[in-house]
């Protein structure tokens, strides 16, 4: 079953939300200039009133090593997801300080991103359409080449993502802006989304 991952909470009706559709994945945007995001004491707030049955991501943008480290070992978060110029010998390095999960995401336009994604050594890649929560889609004809597990992110919504389960089978789906009205998370898209991702795995 496709896994969920509902992005860039913010606010403890989010988390309340979150709580009641139990995705597999909650994330938390801890990149400073983000719209979406929060400094890690409320994250760490945050993930406090999140359900423990639902791993907490943080989102990073070429950040110290040891700061990620640091949240992952006081439980801030659960998993580490870096979106920026990270390449191997950063991830390399932050291996060294802690052996929880890392995703690391790419940008596709072409061929040669989804290589670069294939031989990332993180334990799971998102493929995305750009720096994350632009809600554009890619060219998903792309990943017919894809033979690894991946998060699909990038203009999903509650209208498209069962089509986009459905043709693709993805490990995951990564939303944030299409479950949101007026710039913060709307309970009701947040519900139509995770609903319609689990209705394809009962079909």
């Amino acid at each position: 079953m496709t896994k969920i991952k509902l992005c860039g909470l913010a606010r403890p009706a989010d988390v309340e939300a979150v709580n009641e559709l139990m995705p597999e994945y909650a994330g938390f945007i801890l990149v400073p200039g983000r719209r979406r995001y929060i400094p890690p004491e409320e994250a760490a707030r945050l993930r406090r009133q999140l359900s423990p049955r639902i791993q907490a991501v943080g989102v990073f943008i070429n950040e110290k090593p040891e700061l990620i480290a640091e949240l992952l070992r006081d439980g801030t978060i659960d998993v580490t997801q870096l979106h920026g110029s990270e390449d191997e010998g950063y991830i390399k390095r932050l291996r060294t300080m802690t052996d929880r999960p890392i995703i690391k995401a790419f940008r596709i336009e072409t061929m040669a991103d989804i290589e670069k994604a294939r031989a990332c050594s993180a334990d799971y890649v998102l493929l995305d359409s750009g720096i994350g929560g632009t809600g554009t889609v890619f060219d998903w004809t792309l990943l017919r080449q894809m033979d690894r597990p991946y998060f699909l992110a990038g203009g999903l919504n509650p209208d498209n993502v069962k089509a986009a389960v459905e043709a693709l089978r993805p490990y995951g789906v990564d939303v944030s802006s299409g479950i949101e009205t007026g710039g913060v998370k709307d309970r009701e898209k947040m519900a139509a989304f995770v609903r319609r991702v689990r209705s394809v795995a009962t079909e």
